[in-house]
């Protein structure tokens, strides 16, 4: 995740919840993206924000339950290999490639001319991010699929340029989860964002219990009763936005929910949403608390996640050098 703005309960739900899970089954590396931080102009002028926000989301992957003990937690700008790797495959990806890419176009917008290089060439540095570890899973959202796709054409290119058919794994996106996507509470068509100009859309990791059940009292909806069954869905983005949310926070399927409040007014239902929501979040806020009132340690984490990471990073990089002619 990258260090910008607060975190949601769209990256609670689609992210976190879910990371907590694949720690037990598998070995795994949990990054703070602050080197991606930085195409969205965060910490110009300003380094301490930037080093207080990635503190923020080293406090919600542990409040969340991320065990660091167990599983390196650290940030992209303590671990060099990353950047050194980018490099490396900005001389292997195509123009053409990036050209592809939606979220540039989403994310410049009309001006694109005016969007900083690292903005276009963030796709690489999210496949050096993976592959500088050998990733085979990459727990991704929707909207993350095509980048994760570049990743595995850069592997292909890599093996392929220097002879190394198998050097570099193909990653698997790994998308789980009843609301891997969930949507902006005034917009049901649209992504919950940390960018949103309203906070009325989103339900921050931080907000109060009172804040949160305002948000969710005042989220959109239709004029129509909660659906008897899923196919009543159709056209209606708000309703099958807040079951969601409701699926993933009770962990139940979504035909359950649907089946429990069939025919219930949106007010009954918001009401039961809004004590699951408060249930579910306020004790992760309250660590999140604890955790920031000591930022000494969470730095000490995260140097120590650095060293564990760069501990698997440094051979890969030291067998890429040899690969390239960088060293013999």
């Amino acid at each position: 995740m990258q260090p910008t703005n607060t975190l949601h309960l769209g990256n609670y739900l689609g992210a976190l919840k879910n990371w907590v899970r694949m720690q037990e089954e598998m070995p795994c590396l949990f990054c703070v993206v602050d080197m991606h931080a930085l195409t969205q102009d965060v910490g110009y002028g300003k380094p301490s924000e930037l080093t207080q926000a990635t503190r923020e989301v080293t406090a919600a992957y542990i409040a969340a339950g991320v065990d660091p003990k167990r599983t390196p937690i650290f940030n992209q700008g303590q671990v060099p290999e990353h950047g050194e790797l980018a490099w490396i495959f900005n001389c292997v990806a195509r123009l053409g490639w990036l050209d592809r890419m939606t979220q540039f176009k989403e994310k410049s917008g009309k001006h694109k001319e005016r969007a900083s290089v690292g903005l276009y060439t963030y796709p690489v540095l999210m496949a050096a991010d993976i592959l500088v570890y050998k990733a085979t899973h990459v727990p991704v959202g929707e909207d993350q699929k095509q980048h994760l796709e570049l990743a595995r054409d850069i592997a292909q290119k890599f093996n392929n340029d220097f002879g190394v058919p198998d050097f570099f794994p193909l990653p698997e996106p790994v998308i789980v989860g009843a609301a891997t996507r969930v949507m902006s509470l005034r917009d049901g068509t649209k992504k919950m964002s940390k960018s949103d100009d309203s906070d009325m859309s989103r339900i921050n990791l931080t907000d109060d219990a009172d804040t949160i059940a305002n948000k969710i009292k005042r989220a959109k909806t239709d004029p129509h009763a909660l659906p008897s069954a899923k196919d009543e869905l159709k056209d209606r983005p708000e309703a099958e936005n807040l079951l969601n949310i409701y699926a993933a926070l009770a962990d139940q399927d979504r035909d359950a929910v649907i089946a429990q409040f069939a025919g219930q007014p949106f007010s009954a239902f918001k009401t039961r949403l809004a004590e699951l929501t408060v249930a579910k979040l306020s004790p992760l806020a309250a660590e999140m608390r604890r955790l920031l009132a000591d930022p000494a340690e969470i730095d000490r984490i995260l140097k120590d996640g650095a060293a564990r990471a760069r501990a698997i990073a440094v051979p890969v990089m030291e067998e890429v050098k040899k690969r390239v002619g960088f060293i013999s």
